[in-house]
């Protein structure tokens, strides 16, 4: 059994919300720089070259990307070897936002009830927190700073198992289209399939930061995330909805078993600064 202190975690998180809201990863940067390549139409071009100056601005100035550096959503792959001493681990998590969210100077973003007085917690926290216990003894930590412009386009749908491919194609598409330019495009689409509602909406926001220009290892999957990249930059949109061929950047799906009667869908929206950072401990 592998010992992790809670402090490491917590120093860990605080550096990972500095550096994501700072600096693309760089699967993203590079789709931009291919987009910029292949974009036909001129104010599309001159768009992506803006987002492109702007990520290499905030990296060699360390500022924000954007000023919504975001709800601060941690994905958390726990080793089932590992033994996290010295406190409780979510705990700190949110002591690790809230500390990097000050250092960082980041916008405070959170309300503490969403219904009546919505106060400002002031740092941050709480963060959301997904966790998945896996084989092994290390402590995976991914920080992604969600922007609230991108997260409030998601969509899910249920559909019945005869409805079939083109009915997820079909929601895409229409979600993309109903959107437009709220989630500032390129965009990366994180699609979910299978399991249950709030499990395929997870899977939704997981497959955001799988990586652009990646696949899902299943050739039938893949390939649909090929037709729907394609179809989806034909709507167009382009970036920042002023037409073009660059709509989104990357459609990422990742499918769970899910019941006999059931097909359920989530579509989580990435705008183009898709931003997230990861540590191992």
């Amino acid at each position: 059994m592998r010992e992790i202190h809670v402090d490491a975690i917590q120093e860990t998180i605080a550096r990972l919300c500095i550096e994501a809201t700072h600096s693309l990863p760089s699967d993203v940067r590079e789709g931009l720089r291919r987009a910029a390549q292949t974009e036909k139409g001129p104010l599309a071009k001159k768009v992506l070259a803006d987002l492109i100056a702007n990520f290499e601005i905030a990296e060699r100035q360390m500022v924000p990307l954007c000023q919504d550096t975001g709800t601060a959503v941690v994905f958390v792959e726990l080793g089932q070897e590992v033994h996290i001493v010295g406190g409780n681990l979510e705990e700190a998590i949110n002591k690790g936002v809230s500390r990097g969210y000050g250092e960082g100077f980041l916008r405070a973003s959170i309300v503490k009830n969403p219904l009546t007085t919505r106060d400002n917690t002031k740092d941050n926290t709480p963060a959301v927190v997904h966790y998945e216990i896996v084989p092994g003894d290390a402590l995976h930590l991914t920080v992604l700073p969600k922007g609230a412009g991108c997260e409030n386009m998601s969509r899910f749908a249920n559909f019945l198992p005869r409805a079939g491919k083109d009915a997820i194609v079909e929601f895409v598409l229409r979600t993309v289209e109903e959107v437009g330019g709220n989630p500032c495009p390129p965009l990366v689409i994180g699609v979910g399939i299978g399991g249950t509602a709030e499990f395929a909406m997870a899977l939704a926001k997981k497959a955001i930061f799988r990586g652009v220009g990646t696949h899902n290892t299943d050739e039938a999957v893949a390939a649909l995330e090929t037709e729907m990249l394609t179809k989806v930059n034909a709507l167009g949109v382009g970036p920042q909805a002023i037409g073009g061929i660059t709509t989104a950047l990357a459609v990422n799906i990742i499918t769970h078993p899910t019941h006999i009667a059931s097909l359920p869908v989530g579509v989580n929206i990435q705008c183009h600064s898709a931003r997230s950072k990861t540590a191992v401990l």
